[in-house]
C-alpha cells in the first residue's frame, strides 16, 4: 500500500469535492490549532462519525452523495460519510480514499457493501477509519496503528475488499444516485458478488479522476 501514488488521493473530484468553499471552510476549521496531521485526520473522523447522521439510524432525508451535499445536510448513508470524510481530509492536504467490505445486515444473508476510509499517516502508512456513525453494538475509533472499524467480518461471504479506491465505486454511485429516499435506498443496497469483486477492485483502482 505504501507504493500506491498519493495524488489520486488527494484530488478534488466530482463525489470527492474537496474543493467546494464549505468543504474548505470546515476543514479548515477542523485544522485550527492541530499541532500536526494525525491530530487533523482524528477530528475530521470524528466530526463526520459524530455530528453527520447517518441516513438509516436517523430515518434522515435527502440522499446524499457528493461529499459538499453530505456536510449541507448533515446526513448519508456510509458511502455518503465517506465521500465527505475524504473531501475534508483531502483539503488538508491528507491523502485519503475510499474502501469497502461485503457484509450482511444482521449477520445472515443478504449482503451489501459498506463503505469506509483509509488515510495515510506518516507514522502509520495507509490507516483505515470507519466515520459510519456509533450506535448500539458499533464502536468505530481512531486509535493507530491499531483498527477499530465498525464491523469485523464474521459470516461466510463477507470480506474485506482489497485497495484503496481514490473515487467511488460505480455501483455505489448508482445507488445513492437512483433513489429518492433512505428507505429506497435500503431496499436496493449495492452488492458484488464474491465471483466479481476482483474483477471490480481492479477496474475502480485503474480509474483516476
Amino acid at each position: 500500500m505504501k507504493n500506491l501514488s498519493y495524488k489520486p488521493y488527494l484530488a478534488h473530484t466530482r463525489y470527492i469535492d474537496s474543493e467546494h468553499p464549505s468543504i474548505k471552510a470546515q476543514a479548515t476549521f477542523l485544522a485550527n490549532g492541530a499541532s500536526n496531521r494525525e491530530v487533523i485526520a482524528q477530528r475530521c473522523f470524528e466530526f463526520v462519525r459524530d455530528q453527520i447522521e447517518h441516513s438509516l439510524d436517523y430515518k434522515r432525508n435527502p440522499v446524499t452523495c457528493i461529499a459538499s451535499d453530505v456536510l449541507k445536510y448533515r446526513t448519508g448513508y456510509c458511502y455518503a460519510k465517506s465521500h465527505l470524510l475524504a473531501a475534508l481530509l483531502r483539503a488538508n492536504n491528507i491523502p485519503a480514499g475510499l474502501c469497502y467490505q461485503r457484509l450482511t445486515i444482521t449477520d445472515v444473508p443478504p449482503f451489501c457493501l459498506h463503505g469506509l476510509n483509509a488515510v495515510y499517516l506518516e507514522n502509520v502508512g495507509w490507516y483505515r477509519i470507519d466515520p459510519r456513525g456509533n450506535k448500539k453494538g458499533v464502536s468505530a475509533a481512531f486509535c493507530p496503528p491499531n483498527e477499530k472499524l465498525a464491523f469485523p467480518i464474521v459470516t461466510a461471504g463477507e470480506m474485506d475488499f482489497a485497495g484503496i479506491l481514490c473515487e467511488p465505486l460505480p455501483i455505489v454511485i448508482d445507488a445513492l444516485s437512483s433513489y429518492a429516499t433512505y428507505d429506497d435506498v435500503l431496499q436496493n443496497l449495492p452488492d458484488i458478488e464474491l465471483a466479481y469483486a476482483n474483477e471490480w477492485t481492479v477496474s475502480a483502482l485503474n480509474h483516476r479522476p
